[in-house]
């Protein structure tokens, strides 16, 4: 760690952390949508934009602390690109949610809970490295980790892309599975992004 002989302010740690909950939440509530009937993914739809309404909260909140903040821990940058990656991923788990239910979706082809999986322990993954911005250690292993799982993201996505055109006869419902599984994979290649931010800090924080 370099040397510094300023103070800095420590509270984005706290927020980065908090916007990362907000990840695992919606990861979560996900998981439990697929599972469910129409009535009832309406109504975990809502508590998923409950949970991106909340993350962009904190997201806010980063950006107002950084316009007021002069000593920042890291590079003002990175702490922008940080939050900003955050936001994608909660807001793209959000549109897909959102898809099953405006489309009506009665159900979701099988491998699509292999994208959502990968996305709850992505999400899992980036809620536990957060807290450890404050010291930079052992973060090595969690952007190692998530590059692979969206690796594993790309596979599934496109085994799920070509079963779909090989079981689904009706082209519209076609067109409204690829909207949501591509929005799926998205959110894997946010996640992405975040634990490369996270990379690039670290690496120049070193």
């Amino acid at each position: 760690m370099r040397l510094r002989l300023t103070p800095r302010d420590t509270t984005y740690f706290d927020l980065f952390a908090d916007s990362a909950k907000h990840l695992v939440t919606g990861a979560n509530l996900l998981g439990e949508m697929l599972g469910a009937d129409r009535a009832t993914r309406k109504e975990i739809g809502k508590r998923i934009a409950d949970a991106e309404h909340a993350a962009d909260d904190a997201t806010h909140t980063i950006m107002r602390r950084l316009n007021q903040t002069f000593v920042t821990p890291f590079d003002r940058d990175d702490i922008y690109m940080l939050a900003s990656h955050l936001d994608d991923c909660m807001d793209l788990m959000d549109e897909a949610a959102d898809l099953i239910v405006l489309y009506k979706i009665d159900e979701l082809p099988a491998r699509v809970s292999d994208q959502v999986q990968v996305l709850q322990r992505a999400a899992e993954l980036t809620a536990e490295a957060m807290p450890r911005l404050r010291s930079m250690d052992s973060l090595s292993e969690y952007w190692v980790e998530v590059n692979r799982l969206e690796n594993q993201a790309d596979k599934s996505h496109r085994k799920l892309v070509a079963q779909m055109f090989d079981e689904v006869t009706d082209p519209i419902m076609i067109i409204k599975l690829k909207e949501i599984v591509d929005r799926l994979e998205d959110a894997a290649d946010a996640f992405e992004k975040v634990a490369n931010a996270v990379e690039t800090i670290a690496l120049k924080e070193s």
